[in-house]
């Protein structure tokens, strides 16, 4: 099975982050030395895919002028000797055919990738959603492309999750459990409550699915009162006899869709960062026992 192709959903208006994300997309926000989009797209190329969709809107130019040829800038860090500064983003350039695709309004993540159907043909594909990062050996894509393969089916990636946050994620119901990692799916529930959950597995931020994805999309969305789901195409497709899988993926996850999860994903890459690791663990250990002693002035006790 060759998968090669990628649809990266990148139209939201990114509004946890506003003034910010005014003028500048969400998927741009530095992470360390580079944005949050770069990572997404060395994920790809590190699990073999060739093609990326980008599913953007008019206000998001900006993503297609990064990963462009700017000959003006090359030129002059070429006179200054600096153009190894630009040679990783070189590399994506050389490395992916980019198609932008427009989605002209917000109707849910699900309408975002059908929009997006032109550029897939009678393949499977991936899926990654910008507002996940994920960091490991192999990397997270490509540990779902090596099930889909393996299955010959469709997967998502998923993760156990606290019980009280169950209402956040899309949570799947196991038809079956394989090994500790891997699960046939049963059904996918969106946000869901603690009682109505049927399990603790969400979904993360990754898929690999069948083109037969983009019918079911779309005679769901016939029915769609106000925003085309993904989930509700998958469940359409486990309804029509198709086979979709779970996998509980590997590696460290950030999820930088909100403030405080794009601060901590900055924190935590710094530290694994022989650049920056000891400053910034210098740092937190002094703030940290800074806090520490506000909190005891606060609450009337002793400073540690």
């Amino acid at each position: 099975m060759d998968i090669t192709k990628v649809i990266i959903p990148a139209a939201g208006h990114g509004t946890r982050f506003l003034p910010w994300t005014k003028s500048v997309p969400k998927e741009m926000l530095p992470v360390l030395d580079k944005p949050a989009m770069q990572y997404i797209i060395e994920e790809a190329i590190r699990s073999g895919i060739k093609t990326i969709s980008v599913v953007s809107s008019k206000s998001k130019q900006v993503l297609e002028n990064h990963f462009d040829i700017n000959h003006s800038l090359e030129l002059f860090l070429k006179e200054q000797n600096k153009s190894h500064l630009l040679s990783r983003l070189e590399k994506i350039i050389n490395a992916i055919q980019f198609t932008y695709v427009r989605q002209h309004e917000a109707l849910g993540l699900g309408h975002a990738v059908w929009t997006a159907r032109h550029t897939i043909g009678k393949e499977y594909f991936g899926v990654i959603l910008p507002d996940e990062l994920f960091f490991s050996k192999e990397p997270g894509l490509l540990q779902l492309m090596n099930i889909a393969r393996q299955e010959r089916a469709s997967v998502v990636a998923v993760q156990e999750v606290p019980m009280e946050t169950i209402s956040s994620f899309g949570i799947i119901g196991i038809k079956k459990q394989f090994t500790p990692k891997l699960f046939q799916v049963s059904k996918l529930v969106e946000k869901p409550s603690q009682k109505e959950a049927p399990s603790n597995l969400a979904m993360i931020g990754r898929y690999v699915l069948s083109h037969k994805l983009f019918d079911s999309l779309e005679k769901v969305g016939s029915y769609a009162l106000t925003e085309l789901n993904l989930p509700d195409g998958i469940n359409h497709m486990l309804q029509q006899g198709e086979k979709v899988f779970a996998y509980k993926i590997q590696g460290t996850r950030y999820d930088i869709g909100k403030p405080v999860g794009w601060i901590k994903a900055i924190i935590g890459m710094a530290l694994q960062d022989p650049r920056y690791a000891q400053q910034i663990s210098a740092f937190l250990q002094n703030n940290t026992n800074v806090s520490l002693s506000l909190l005891c002035n606060q609450s009337g006790k002793k400073q540690i």
